[in-house]
């Protein structure tokens, strides 16, 4: 990967199709929901791009990405894209992809047995946990042993936070609780975990204020701006990220429910300081990831 030619690095994408067969029952009501929240008209057809598909959109901007699947398997019913398969595809592209996996902690030993071959075996470089998709409040000590695991590995922890657009209008939210995504429960794994970066993604609403106190006050928390067009955002993330935590906000668009397309023709439209969007962009995701 040749940062200095990537004009962005978006640390917050999704590798959305399924790994085995033929999509799962429900799953296609599932994404016509997620489209119809986030007015994205490939999710209504059907025709949500695969890893390599991904891989090829985001080289033509000459943006990085970070990727990842949601195992939700447990909460969901819908099986998971398999994280070798993501590291795989992810190293033949790495000119341009660096891999996330996902373990529902709920898989307590094995999950973290499955996190340490993962970092050593396959390169991946962090871990995506959704609270609300996956059912636990992430202070829970049922998912410390992961924790254990991917901090002694030196890897990223990314966690969902505030609303979700997933199951957003649909019957009973598709059953899913928005309390576990409050990102204040962060506070204590960042107190826990002191060496293990931990990324808040999206806006937090309705908890903003929240996560911009865990990511001031703890060291190793940082905010990820997807999720969200940037022209909702509200006026204190606005503020922060142009000041205290200028060096803490990285850009991500969640893709493929918002393309970077949007993202960043809206972000350019804010009232951003001209010397902190390069840092958003790109230098804050270089420092973090090591690149």
């Amino acid at each position: 990967m040749n940062i200095d030619e990537l004009i962005a690095i978006d640390v917050h994408t999704h590798a959305e199709e399924p790994c085995c067969g033929p999509r799962d029952d429900g799953y296609d009501q599932f994404q016509a929901g997620m489209a119809k929240y986030f007015k994205n008209p490939a999710g209504h057809k059907g025709m949500l791009p695969t890893v390599n598909e991904t891989a090829v959109y985001y080289r033509e901007r000459k943006i990085g990405c970070v990727i990842f699947p949601v195992d939700a398997e447990r909460e969901t019913g819908f099986r998971r894209y398999n994280n070798e398969e993501v590291a795989m595809i992810a190293a033949e592209n790495s000119d341009i992809m660096i891999p996330f996996a996902s373990i529902d902690p709920a898989k307590g030993k094995m999950g973290a047995r499955e996190a340490r071959r993962l970092v050593r075996e396959f390169g991946v470089k962090g871990f995506k946990f959704h609270p609300t998709m996956q059912a636990f409040y992430p202070n829970d000590r049922m998912a410390y042993p992961l924790y254990e695991a991917i901090a002694e590995e030196g890897a990223i922890t990314l966690f969902h936070t505030g609303q979700t657009g997933v199951g957003a209008g649909m019957r009973g939210g598709m059953n899913m609780r928005l309390k576990y995504s409050n990102p204040i429960y962060l506070d204590d794994v960042a107190a826990d975990f002191p060496d293990m970066p931990i990324i808040l993604a999206h806006p937090s609403f309705p908890w903003q204020e929240e996560a911009l106190s865990v990511a001031t006050h703890k060291p190793n928390v940082y905010i990820d701006m997807s999720g969200w067009s940037p022209k909702y955002f509200p006026a204190i993330l606005v503020q922060y990220a142009n000041s205290i935590l200028k060096h803490k906000m990285l850009f991500g668009s969640d893709w493929p429910a918002i393309t970077p397309d949007r993202w960043m023709a809206d972000f350019a439209a804010i009232s951003i300081k001209d010397e902190v969007r390069p840092l958003i962009l790109k230098e804050n995701a270089r420092k973090l990831l090591k690149l």
